[in-house]
Protein backbone atom coordinates (compact mmCIF):
# COMPACT_ATOMS: atom_id res chain seq x y z
CA UNK A 1 0.00 0.00 0.00
CA UNK A 2 1.39 3.53 -0.75
CA UNK A 3 1.42 6.29 0.93
CA UNK A 4 -0.74 7.87 -1.19
CA UNK A 5 -3.17 5.55 -0.99
CA UNK A 6 -3.04 5.38 2.85
CA UNK A 7 -3.72 8.14 3.16
CA UNK A 8 -6.62 8.86 0.91
CA UNK A 9 -8.09 5.63 2.88
CA UNK A 10 -7.85 7.60 6.45
CA UNK A 11 -9.15 10.66 5.32
CA UNK A 12 -12.89 9.45 5.10
CA UNK A 13 -13.38 8.36 8.91
CA UNK A 14 -11.29 10.96 9.97
CA UNK A 15 -13.58 13.79 7.95
CA UNK A 16 -16.70 11.97 9.56
CA UNK A 17 -15.18 12.42 12.98
CA UNK A 18 -14.28 16.10 12.75
CA UNK A 19 -17.43 16.45 11.51
CA UNK A 20 -19.12 14.41 14.58
CA UNK A 21 -16.72 16.23 16.72
CA UNK A 22 -17.68 19.52 15.42
CA UNK A 23 -21.24 18.60 16.24
CA UNK A 24 -21.25 17.44 19.92
CA UNK A 25 -21.29 19.76 22.91
CA UNK A 26 -18.15 18.51 24.58
CA UNK A 27 -17.42 17.93 29.00
CA UNK A 28 -14.22 16.85 29.93
CA UNK A 29 -12.35 15.64 33.06
CA UNK A 30 -9.50 17.46 34.20
CA UNK A 31 -10.72 21.31 34.45
CA UNK A 32 -12.14 20.76 30.87
CA UNK A 33 -9.48 18.77 29.49
CA UNK A 34 -10.25 14.75 28.46
CA UNK A 35 -9.24 12.59 30.72
CA UNK A 36 -8.09 10.15 28.02
CA UNK A 37 -8.64 10.46 24.25
CA UNK A 38 -9.12 6.68 23.19
CA UNK A 39 -10.94 3.64 24.98
CA UNK A 40 -7.57 2.22 25.62
CA UNK A 41 -6.67 5.64 27.12
CA UNK A 42 -9.56 6.02 29.62
CA UNK A 43 -9.12 2.73 30.81
CA UNK A 44 -6.43 3.73 32.15
CA UNK A 45 -7.53 6.45 33.85
CA UNK A 46 -5.06 8.95 30.92
CA UNK A 47 -1.75 7.29 31.92
CA UNK A 48 0.98 6.02 29.66
CA UNK A 49 2.83 9.30 28.37
CA UNK A 50 5.88 6.40 28.88
CA UNK A 51 4.03 3.75 27.14
CA UNK A 52 2.76 4.07 23.62
CA UNK A 53 0.60 1.08 22.37
CA UNK A 54 -1.84 2.36 19.78
CA UNK A 55 -2.41 5.21 16.77
CA UNK A 56 -4.31 7.43 19.48
CA UNK A 57 -1.26 7.18 22.00
CA UNK A 58 0.08 10.54 19.58
CA UNK A 59 -2.62 12.59 21.71
CA UNK A 60 -0.92 11.96 25.06
CA UNK A 61 2.65 11.63 23.84
CA UNK A 62 3.67 11.97 19.72
CA UNK A 63 6.59 9.41 20.45
CA UNK A 64 4.63 6.98 21.72
CA UNK A 65 3.30 5.82 18.10
CA UNK A 66 6.65 5.52 16.74
CA UNK A 67 6.48 1.34 17.37
CA UNK A 68 2.95 1.23 16.31
CA UNK A 69 3.39 0.10 12.58
CA UNK A 70 0.57 1.02 10.34
CA UNK A 71 -2.99 0.76 12.75
CA UNK A 72 -6.05 2.61 12.20
CA UNK A 73 -8.43 3.08 15.23
CA UNK A 74 -12.21 4.43 15.54
CA UNK A 75 -13.80 4.92 19.17
CA UNK A 76 -16.92 6.35 20.69
CA UNK A 77 -17.10 7.67 24.53
CA UNK A 78 -20.64 8.09 25.85
CA UNK A 79 -19.70 10.50 28.30
CA UNK A 80 -22.53 11.71 31.05
CA UNK A 81 -21.63 14.55 33.63
CA UNK A 82 -24.01 15.34 35.94
CA UNK A 83 -23.97 19.12 37.55
CA UNK A 84 -26.06 21.77 39.31
CA UNK A 85 -25.87 24.34 41.87
CA UNK A 86 -27.47 25.16 45.18
CA UNK A 87 -27.90 28.88 45.85
CA UNK A 88 -29.00 30.08 49.71
CA UNK A 89 -29.79 33.74 50.71
CA UNK A 90 -28.35 35.37 47.17
CA UNK A 91 -29.24 38.46 45.40
CA UNK A 92 -30.44 35.51 42.18
CA UNK A 93 -32.99 33.07 42.67
CA UNK A 94 -32.21 30.07 45.20
CA UNK A 95 -33.03 26.43 45.05
CA UNK A 96 -31.29 23.56 43.65
CA UNK A 97 -31.04 23.44 40.10
CA UNK A 98 -29.52 20.43 37.98
CA UNK A 99 -28.38 21.14 34.64
CA UNK A 100 -29.98 19.39 31.96
CA UNK A 101 -28.71 17.45 28.59
CA UNK A 102 -26.58 14.55 30.62
CA UNK A 103 -25.38 12.40 27.50
CA UNK A 104 -22.87 13.23 25.08
CA UNK A 105 -20.72 11.58 22.29
CA UNK A 106 -17.28 11.96 21.79
CA UNK A 107 -15.55 10.32 18.42
CA UNK A 108 -12.03 10.15 17.94
CA UNK A 109 -9.87 8.38 15.52
CA UNK A 110 -6.94 7.95 14.32
CA UNK A 111 -4.44 6.62 11.29
CA UNK A 112 -0.56 5.21 11.65
CA UNK A 113 1.61 4.65 8.73
CA UNK A 114 4.90 3.09 8.90
CA UNK A 115 7.42 4.72 6.57
CA UNK A 116 10.55 3.69 4.54
CA UNK A 117 12.90 5.53 6.84
CA UNK A 118 11.79 3.24 9.97
CA UNK A 119 9.36 6.36 11.40
CA UNK A 120 6.16 7.17 11.32
CA UNK A 121 3.35 9.63 9.82
CA UNK A 122 -0.12 9.77 12.07
CA UNK A 123 -3.40 11.64 11.32
CA UNK A 124 -5.52 11.89 14.88
CA UNK A 125 -8.92 13.76 15.40
CA UNK A 126 -10.00 13.73 18.74
CA UNK A 127 -12.07 15.86 21.22
CA UNK A 128 -9.86 17.42 23.19
CA UNK A 129 -12.41 19.06 25.81
CA UNK A 130 -14.65 21.69 27.01
CA UNK A 131 -17.89 22.24 29.47
CA UNK A 132 -21.63 22.52 28.61
CA UNK A 133 -24.37 23.46 31.00
CA UNK A 134 -27.63 24.45 30.36
CA UNK A 135 -29.68 25.73 33.15
CA UNK A 136 -33.21 25.90 32.67
CA UNK A 137 -35.61 28.53 34.24
CA UNK A 138 -36.02 28.64 37.92
CA UNK A 139 -39.03 29.86 39.92
CA UNK A 140 -38.68 33.06 41.94
CA UNK A 141 -36.95 36.12 41.88
CA UNK A 142 -36.11 37.21 38.24
CA UNK A 143 -37.46 33.34 37.07
CA UNK A 144 -33.77 32.26 35.78
CA UNK A 145 -30.27 31.36 37.18
CA UNK A 146 -28.89 34.64 36.00
CA UNK A 147 -31.75 36.58 35.20
CA UNK A 148 -31.88 36.18 31.03
CA UNK A 149 -33.61 33.36 30.34
CA UNK A 150 -32.46 29.39 30.25
CA UNK A 151 -28.69 30.30 31.48
CA UNK A 152 -25.63 27.85 30.10
CA UNK A 153 -22.81 27.80 27.95
CA UNK A 154 -21.26 25.12 25.04
CA UNK A 155 -17.42 25.31 24.59
CA UNK A 156 -16.06 22.18 22.25
CA UNK A 157 -12.44 21.75 21.64
CA UNK A 158 -11.07 19.72 18.40
CA UNK A 159 -7.63 19.39 17.79
CA UNK A 160 -6.84 18.13 14.43
CA UNK A 161 -2.93 17.19 14.51
CA UNK A 162 -0.38 15.57 11.99
CA UNK A 163 2.44 13.38 13.40
CA UNK A 164 5.96 12.38 12.54
CA UNK A 165 7.45 9.79 14.88
CA UNK A 166 10.57 7.78 15.04
CA UNK A 167 13.04 5.75 17.11
CA UNK A 168 16.94 6.20 17.10
CA UNK A 169 18.41 3.73 19.74
CA UNK A 170 16.60 3.85 23.07
CA UNK A 171 14.90 7.12 22.18
CA UNK A 172 11.82 7.72 20.71
CA UNK A 173 10.41 11.20 19.52
CA UNK A 174 7.62 12.96 17.78
CA UNK A 175 6.65 16.36 16.80
CA UNK A 176 2.81 16.73 16.22
CA UNK A 177 1.92 20.18 14.66
CA UNK A 178 -1.87 20.86 15.58
CA UNK A 179 -4.97 22.38 14.37
CA UNK A 180 -7.47 23.76 17.26
CA UNK A 181 -10.86 24.60 16.53
CA UNK A 182 -13.29 25.54 19.49
CA UNK A 183 -17.09 26.10 19.17
CA UNK A 184 -18.97 28.54 22.24
CA UNK A 185 -22.20 30.03 22.95
CA UNK A 186 -23.67 31.10 26.01
CA UNK A 187 -27.09 31.71 27.03
CA UNK A 188 -28.93 33.10 29.76
CA UNK A 189 -26.93 35.87 30.61
CA UNK A 190 -28.23 39.45 30.71
CA UNK A 191 -27.59 40.09 34.52
CA UNK A 192 -23.69 40.70 33.42
CA UNK A 193 -24.12 43.00 30.48
CA UNK A 194 -24.48 45.76 32.55
CA UNK A 195 -20.85 45.30 33.40
CA UNK A 196 -19.21 44.41 30.12
CA UNK A 197 -17.27 46.86 27.60
CA UNK A 198 -19.40 45.40 24.81
CA UNK A 199 -22.97 44.76 26.09
CA UNK A 200 -24.31 43.06 23.07
CA UNK A 201 -21.51 40.52 22.90
CA UNK A 202 -21.99 38.78 26.32
CA UNK A 203 -24.67 36.46 25.90
CA UNK A 204 -27.54 34.95 22.91
CA UNK A 205 -25.61 35.47 20.18
CA UNK A 206 -25.54 32.09 19.12
CA UNK A 207 -22.26 29.99 18.24
CA UNK A 208 -18.95 31.58 17.34
CA UNK A 209 -15.50 30.13 16.03
CA UNK A 210 -12.28 30.06 16.85
CA UNK A 211 -9.14 28.80 15.78
CA UNK A 212 -4.99 28.66 16.15
CA UNK A 213 -2.42 26.50 15.25
CA UNK A 214 0.03 24.72 18.37
CA UNK A 215 2.50 22.00 18.47
CA UNK A 216 3.02 19.21 20.84
CA UNK A 217 6.24 17.07 20.56
CA UNK A 218 7.53 14.18 23.41
CA UNK A 219 9.98 11.91 24.17
CA UNK A 220 10.04 8.21 25.07
CA UNK A 221 13.02 6.85 26.57
CA UNK A 222 13.88 2.67 27.30
CA UNK A 223 15.78 3.23 30.36
CA UNK A 224 16.52 -0.61 30.85
CA UNK A 225 14.54 -3.40 29.02
CA UNK A 226 11.69 -3.42 31.49
CA UNK A 227 11.50 0.62 32.49
CA UNK A 228 10.98 3.47 29.80
CA UNK A 229 10.65 7.43 30.63
CA UNK A 230 8.09 9.28 28.88
CA UNK A 231 8.00 13.50 28.41
CA UNK A 232 5.10 15.16 26.45
CA UNK A 233 4.55 19.03 25.97
CA UNK A 234 1.70 21.23 24.60
CA UNK A 235 2.33 24.54 23.61
CA UNK A 236 0.09 27.42 24.58
CA UNK A 237 -2.20 27.60 21.87
CA UNK A 238 -2.88 31.18 20.83
CA UNK A 239 -6.94 31.35 19.58
CA UNK A 240 -8.37 34.05 17.29
CA UNK A 241 -11.09 35.81 19.42
CA UNK A 242 -14.81 34.82 19.83
CA UNK A 243 -15.88 38.15 18.30
CA UNK A 244 -19.49 36.83 19.30
CA UNK A 245 -18.72 37.27 22.66
CA UNK A 246 -16.25 39.81 22.88
CA UNK A 247 -17.73 41.65 26.09
CA UNK A 248 -17.46 38.21 28.08
CA UNK A 249 -14.16 37.14 27.87
CA UNK A 250 -10.88 39.08 28.63
CA UNK A 251 -9.27 40.33 26.01
CA UNK A 252 -12.29 41.04 23.84
CA UNK A 253 -13.43 37.27 23.31
CA UNK A 254 -10.05 35.86 23.75
CA UNK A 255 -9.98 32.03 24.88
CA UNK A 256 -6.78 30.50 24.45
CA UNK A 257 -5.72 27.18 25.05
CA UNK A 258 -3.40 26.51 27.71
CA UNK A 259 0.32 24.90 27.84
CA UNK A 260 0.63 21.48 29.49
CA UNK A 261 3.08 19.36 30.52
CA UNK A 262 3.24 15.25 30.92
CA UNK A 263 5.78 13.00 32.65
CA UNK A 264 6.12 9.96 33.38
CA UNK A 265 6.88 6.07 34.03
CA UNK A 266 6.16 2.93 32.49
CA UNK A 267 7.34 -0.72 34.49
CA UNK A 268 6.69 -3.75 33.00
CA UNK A 269 6.71 -5.96 36.12
CA UNK A 270 6.36 -9.15 34.69
CA UNK A 271 6.05 -10.13 31.02
CA UNK A 272 2.27 -9.79 31.10
CA UNK A 273 1.76 -6.98 33.75
CA UNK A 274 3.07 -3.16 33.01
CA UNK A 275 2.30 -0.84 35.61
CA UNK A 276 2.64 2.80 34.76
CA UNK A 277 2.28 6.24 36.92
CA UNK A 278 1.66 9.31 35.08
CA UNK A 279 2.19 13.32 36.44
CA UNK A 280 0.78 16.06 33.80
CA UNK A 281 0.32 20.12 34.92
CA UNK A 282 -2.56 22.25 32.69
CA UNK A 283 -1.45 25.48 32.92
CA UNK A 284 -5.13 27.33 33.05
CA UNK A 285 -3.20 30.32 34.70
CA UNK A 286 -1.99 31.15 31.03
CA UNK A 287 -5.38 32.13 29.90
CA UNK A 288 -6.51 34.81 31.45
CA UNK A 289 -10.58 34.47 30.36
CA UNK A 290 -10.05 31.17 32.41
CA UNK A 291 -7.96 32.22 35.44
CA UNK A 292 -8.79 36.14 36.34
CA UNK A 293 -11.39 36.26 39.16
CA UNK A 294 -14.52 37.33 39.06
CA UNK A 295 -14.70 40.34 39.63
CA UNK A 296 -11.07 41.03 39.01
CA UNK A 297 -10.87 45.04 40.58
CA UNK A 298 -12.86 47.37 38.49
CA UNK A 299 -12.14 45.77 35.27
CA UNK A 300 -15.37 45.20 32.92
CA UNK A 301 -16.05 42.12 31.71
CA UNK A 302 -14.43 41.84 28.40
CA UNK A 303 -11.49 44.49 28.95
CA UNK A 304 -7.56 43.15 28.44
CA UNK A 305 -8.22 42.83 32.51
CA UNK A 306 -11.46 41.89 32.70
CA UNK A 307 -12.67 38.91 35.22
CA UNK A 308 -12.62 35.66 34.43
CA UNK A 309 -13.63 32.38 36.13
CA UNK A 310 -10.90 32.27 38.76
CA UNK A 311 -9.35 28.97 38.17
CA UNK A 312 -5.95 27.35 39.27
CA UNK A 313 -3.90 25.70 37.64
CA UNK A 314 -4.31 21.64 37.38
CA UNK A 315 -1.78 19.28 38.72
CA UNK A 316 -3.04 15.39 37.49
CA UNK A 317 -1.65 11.91 38.94
CA UNK A 318 -2.28 9.14 37.37
CA UNK A 319 -1.70 5.50 38.10
CA UNK A 320 -2.47 2.34 35.94
CA UNK A 321 -2.24 -1.29 34.88
CA UNK A 322 -2.51 -3.19 32.38
CA UNK A 323 -2.19 -7.16 32.46
CA UNK A 324 -2.41 -9.22 29.31
CA UNK A 325 -4.16 -12.29 30.35
CA UNK A 326 -3.72 -14.25 27.02
CA UNK A 327 -2.89 -13.41 23.43
CA UNK A 328 -6.70 -12.48 22.86
CA UNK A 329 -7.53 -10.66 26.34
CA UNK A 330 -5.99 -7.47 27.96
CA UNK A 331 -7.77 -5.88 30.61
CA UNK A 332 -6.36 -2.40 31.90
CA UNK A 333 -7.43 -0.11 35.04
CA UNK A 334 -6.56 3.14 36.85
CA UNK A 335 -7.00 6.31 39.09
CA UNK A 336 -6.51 9.54 38.24
CA UNK A 337 -6.96 12.45 40.82
CA UNK A 338 -6.73 16.40 39.35
CA UNK A 339 -6.55 18.97 41.70
CA UNK A 340 -9.60 21.51 41.58
CA UNK A 341 -9.32 24.42 40.00
CA UNK A 342 -11.90 26.16 41.57
CA UNK A 343 -11.65 27.59 44.64
CA UNK A 344 -14.71 29.10 47.49
CA UNK A 345 -14.53 32.44 46.19
CA UNK A 346 -14.89 31.74 42.24
CA UNK A 347 -18.27 30.08 42.71
CA UNK A 348 -20.63 32.06 41.17
CA UNK A 349 -19.50 32.31 37.54
CA UNK A 350 -18.47 28.57 38.10
CA UNK A 351 -22.38 27.74 38.15
CA UNK A 352 -21.53 28.15 34.16
CA UNK A 353 -18.23 25.79 34.34
CA UNK A 354 -18.38 23.15 37.24
CA UNK A 355 -15.22 21.51 36.42
CA UNK A 356 -14.67 20.70 40.08
CA UNK A 357 -14.13 16.87 40.02
CA UNK A 358 -10.56 14.92 41.39
CA UNK A 359 -11.34 11.51 42.17
CA UNK A 360 -11.49 9.30 38.33
CA UNK A 361 -11.80 5.84 38.73
CA UNK A 362 -11.66 3.49 35.02
CA UNK A 363 -11.41 -0.47 33.78
CA UNK A 364 -11.18 -1.40 30.55
CA UNK A 365 -10.02 -3.83 28.33
CA UNK A 366 -9.04 -5.22 24.38
CA UNK A 367 -10.75 -8.30 23.02
CA UNK A 368 -8.37 -9.53 19.37
CA UNK A 369 -10.94 -10.74 16.80
CA UNK A 370 -8.49 -12.10 15.12
CA UNK A 371 -4.66 -10.89 13.77
CA UNK A 372 -5.84 -7.59 12.38
CA UNK A 373 -8.99 -6.75 14.40
CA UNK A 374 -9.91 -6.00 18.20
CA UNK A 375 -12.56 -4.18 19.70
CA UNK A 376 -11.73 -1.56 22.91
CA UNK A 377 -13.94 -0.93 25.99
CA UNK A 378 -13.68 0.76 28.89
CA UNK A 379 -16.15 1.94 31.89
CA UNK A 380 -15.53 5.63 34.19
CA UNK A 381 -16.59 7.33 37.17
CA UNK A 382 -15.79 10.18 38.93
CA UNK A 383 -16.82 10.66 42.53
CA UNK A 384 -19.30 13.54 43.42
CA UNK A 385 -17.66 16.38 44.36
CA UNK A 386 -18.43 19.97 45.59
CA UNK A 387 -17.59 23.16 46.43
CA UNK A 388 -19.27 25.80 48.35
CA UNK A 389 -18.72 29.31 48.70
CA UNK A 390 -19.99 33.25 49.32
CA UNK A 391 -22.27 34.53 46.03
CA UNK A 392 -19.85 37.34 44.42
CA UNK A 393 -21.22 39.79 42.21
CA UNK A 394 -19.68 43.02 40.79
CA UNK A 395 -20.77 44.79 43.64
CA UNK A 396 -18.90 42.17 46.46
CA UNK A 397 -20.28 39.47 48.57
CA UNK A 398 -23.96 39.01 48.95
CA UNK A 399 -23.70 38.63 53.51
CA UNK A 400 -25.36 35.49 54.44
CA UNK A 401 -24.79 33.89 50.95
CA UNK A 402 -23.55 30.16 49.98
CA UNK A 403 -23.23 28.84 46.69
CA UNK A 404 -22.58 24.93 46.34
CA UNK A 405 -21.44 23.49 43.42
CA UNK A 406 -21.81 19.52 42.70
CA UNK A 407 -20.62 17.17 39.40
CA UNK A 408 -20.18 13.65 38.88
CA UNK A 409 -19.18 11.68 35.75
CA UNK A 410 -19.86 8.02 34.23
CA UNK A 411 -18.87 7.39 30.69
CA UNK A 412 -18.53 4.29 28.81
CA UNK A 413 -16.29 3.87 25.55
CA UNK A 414 -15.97 1.59 22.90
CA UNK A 415 -13.71 0.87 19.55
CA UNK A 416 -12.36 -0.60 17.21
CA UNK A 417 -8.49 -1.14 15.93
CA UNK A 418 -7.55 -2.76 12.96
CA UNK A 419 -3.51 -3.70 12.12
CA UNK A 420 -2.65 -4.08 8.46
Amino acid sequence: MTLKHSIRRAMCPAVFTAMAVAAMPAAATEGYFALGYSPGQRGLAGAGVARGFEAMSVAVNPAGVAGVGTQMQLGLQLFMPFRGYERTGTVFPTGTVDSDENLFFVPNFAFNRSLSDGGVLNFAVYGNGGMNTTYRPVVGGCGSTFCGGQAGVDLMQMFISATYANKVGNVSFGLSPTLAIQRFEATGLGAFTGFSIDPANVTDNGYDMSYGIGVRAGIEVDVTPTLSFGLSGQTKINMSEFSKYAGLFAGGGDFDIPATVTAGLAWQATPDLTLMADYQRIFYSGVAAVSNPFPNGFSLLGAPTGPGFGWDDVDVFKIAAEWRASDRMTWRAGYAYATNPVGSDDVTLNILAPGIVEHHISAGGTYSLNGRDSLDFSVGYVLPHKVSGPEVTPFGVTPGSNVELNMNQVSVSVGWTRSF
